[in-house]
Formats: structure tokens, C-alpha cells, sequence
């Protein structure tokens, strides 16, 4: 066994006071957001985990991309019949987690997902590079299959299918916008005080209270 009882850090770059925060969390998170963008430590902004309960009431968590944010919620793009997107369908719930250790920060959002409109999963679909259109036709996303080569084999003879012409957009791929209804904020401090708070929707408004470490 590995004692790991030694591994830890001091948290001390920065601090989360009630005095300095937005009263719309969308707007606290667009703040962090743009920090972690700029930061030059920070490679994938814009990566998170994203937690959905499964059908043995197990939750599953897998890192996604956030492509876009707005007053609204968060959006992020996946094939509808992978066992996210089944989990969904279920149980219209997630967590979506936020974590840029160099600056000692998290956000913890629990929402409300609802796929997006067609027409911005077709926009989002085709902004991207052809070789991204090509995969996620060719994926049968959470699907068994029997090797690798099953899958370059499928991407060739897409690739010859479609190369002077457009991909269109699958069906069953597109975009879901979950809709917060809590989010926390988590900032390091020393001593294992940490700066923890949360936003709580409460009818139209939001609730902000501050939670122990």
C-alpha cells in the first residue's frame, strides 16, 4: 500500500467573500471562466465532468466539453444513444463539475438538461472539422464493437462517401442545455478553510449562502 497521507498543498492564491461576489451566478461563473481561459496553466478551460445516474442508480461521470454558456444554462454536444444520453432521456438530471487546480478553484452545478434546438446542433455540427463530423457518424458512442479497425474501416468508406460533398448531421447527435437550478462556488484558503458558495434558484430569484468547508 502507498501511504499518500503526505500529499498535500497549501491553497492560497486568492479568496471568495460574500463583498466581491455577483448576485447572478452566470455572471460569477463567466468571471472564473475568463480567468481560467487566460490562464496560461490552464490548458481546456472549458473541460468538465458530467454526472448522470444510471439504471442500477449508479452515477457515471465522463470529462465533456462546454461549447457555449448564457443566461440560460450550459450547453454541451453528445450522441443522443450513448449511456449519457440514455441517462438523460431517464432522468433529465446532471452535475456538471468544473476543476482549475492552478488556481484552486471549483464550481459544482446541478441542473436541468433539455436538448437544444435543432437548428444549433445543426450550426455547432458544422463548424466543426470534417474528421469530428466523420467520427461521430461513424461512432456507435457506448456500443460494443469488435476492434478498432472496425471503426477506420467505417471511417474510410465514409470518407470516400463524402468527400466533395457536405456530412449531414445525425439524428440522433446534438446538443443538450442544462438549465442550473444550484451552483457552487469553491475557492482554496489555508488551513483547509475553504470559501465555499452557493447560488440556490428559489422561484425566479437566486439564494446565496455560504456553506462550512
Amino acid at each position: 500500500m502507498e501511504n499518500l497521507h503526505d500529499k498535500r498543498k497549501v491553497y492560497d492564491k486568492s479568496q471568495l467573500i460574500e463583498s466581491e461576489i455577483k448576485q447572478n451566478p452566470i455572471e460569477q461563473f463567466r468571471d472564473w471562466f475568463l480567468d481560467a481561459s487566460d490562464s496560461p496553466e490552464v490548458s481546456e478551460a472549458n473541460a468538465m465532468a458530467v454526472s448522470t445516474v444510471e439504471e442500477d442508480g449508479c452515477p457515471r461521470t465522463r470529462m465533456v466539453l462546454l461549447k457555449a454558456y448564457t443566461h440560460e444554462g450550459f450547453i454541451f454536444y453528445t450522441n443522443y444513444n450513448s449511456r449519457k444520453g440514455k441517462a438523460i432521456e431517464d432522468n433529465h438530471k446532471a452535475c456538471l463539475h468544473f476543476f482549475w487546480p492552478n488556481l484552486e478553484r471549483q464550481v459544482i452545478i446541478k441542473a436541468n438538461l433539455e436538448k437544444v434546438a435543432e437548428n444549433l446542433s445543426d450550426g455547432y455540427f458544422h463548424s466543426r472539422p470534417k474528421g469530428s463530423q466523420l467520427g461521430a457518424v461513424v461512432s456507435p458512442q457506448s456500443q460494443e464493437i469488435p476492434n478498432r479497425e472496425f471503426l477506420e474501416e467505417k471511417l474510410k468508406e465514409l470518407e470516400k462517401e463524402y468527400e466533395n460533398t457536405e456530412v449531414p448531421r445525425p439524428a440522433h447527435w446534438g446538443g443538450y442545455l442544462a438549465k442550473p437550478y444550484e451552483i457552487e462556488f469553491w475557492q482554496g484558503r489555508p488551513n483547509r478553510l475553504h470559501d465555499r458558495i452557493i447560488y440556490q434558484l428559489e422561484d425566479l430569484d437566486w439564494k446565496i449562502s455560504r456553506l462550512a468547508p
